[in-house]
């Protein structure tokens, strides 16, 4: 029930305008979102950087109205780019398709992401192609496959959601691409025809959709903090003699940082995805739907920082 009410509620705009007032939610929101700016998204990266992990850019915000709103979107993502090569950052950068316009018109979508990918290219940074809910999975496939992996190569990855029930067909398709995958669980809230609704469901998934990328992918991404499965792939690679430069763990900013160390140490390629930016709020509710257990310790700890300073 909880997690429903999160995700229902980073689905509420008028909240949002009350929440991004408060300095509470603000403190809160600042454990997972890199601040609003870009210096202080590069900062977060460049500390990151200091400690021998590398980091993913993302400027939140998605479903844009507005084709203005859609190339003003791309061209802040090309300027991210190019801080990213000026400051030397170990880095690449996230984009959702609906903040490049992809509900407003395909052609549209296209000519940002090529916009974005032409200056990764000549810059040497990818871009990753993130995953957001069912009613998008298709589209964004259907552009990354037809428009974008045939021009840009390792330029350009997808995100594979494993709760949805049909990443597995997916997945089998992407690894005969040869494409960059990043597989995650998935964090929107989805009907049981779409998504298994049962963690446990989800769980079997992401494991075998994981070792299926480990064997026969290319590079994949393997973004989970579930200590479980980390420790299932870091079996699964040791028994099929997987070098580690072959893939890499993923975690998002602020969260399992101690998980993010030990794998860092443990010799791993280790990847934090750092958002930042004015939209926070809908990404800081599907955070907390993902762990609502932890909405009390992470309060309590918001809490006391605040009365304290």
């Amino acid at each position: 029930m909880l997690r429903r009410t999160f995700l229902y509620l980073s689905e509420q705009p008028r909240v949002f305008s009350f929440i991004r007032g408060n300095a509470l939610a603000r403190r809160l929101a600042s454990r997972f979102v890199a601040g609003e700016t870009l210096d202080t998204a590069v900062a977060a990266v460049r500390e990151l950087n200091g400690r021998g992990i590398m980091a993913s850019l993302d400027l939140l915000g998605e479903s844009v109205t507005a084709a203005d709103d859609a190339r003003a979107a791309a061209a802040t993502v090309v300027q991210v780019l190019e801080r990213i090569a000026a400051e030397r950052l170990d880095c690449n950068v996230s984009v959702k398709l609906t903040q490049m316009g992809l509900d407003l018109g395909r052609e549209l979508c296209v000519e940002n992401m090529r916009r974005i990918l032409d200056r990764g290219r000549e810059l040497g940074l990818p871009v990753r192609i993130d995953m957001e809910s069912s009613a998008h999975t298709e589209r964004t496939l259907e552009l990354f496959e037809r428009d974008l992996l045939p021009v840009y190569g390792d330029g350009v990855g997808i995100v594979i959601q494993a709760y949805l029930r049909r990443s597995a067909a997916d997945i089998e398709r992407l690894i005969g691409l040869k494409a960059r995958v990043r597989l995650c669980k998935g964090a929107y809230q989805e009907p049981a025809a779409v998504a298994f609704p049962a963690k446990a469901d989800v769980d079997r998934s992401y494991g075998a959709l994981m070792e299926q990328l480990l064997e026969r992918g290319h590079r994949p991404a393997v973004a989970t903090h579930d200590p479980a499965l980390i420790g299932r792939a870091r079996r699964f690679a040791e028994a099929k003699g997987i070098a580690a430069e072959r893939f890499e763990f993923q975690m998002l900013y602020g969260i399992r940082r101690d998980l993010q160390e030990e794998l860092r140490r443990a010799g791993y390629r280790m990847r934090v995805y750092v958002p930042f930016g004015t939209q926070w709020y809908p990404y800081l509710m599907r955070r907390l739907a993902e762990r609502p257990a932890n909405v009390a310790f992470i309060a309590g700890n918001v809490i006391r920082e605040s009365l304290r300073s």
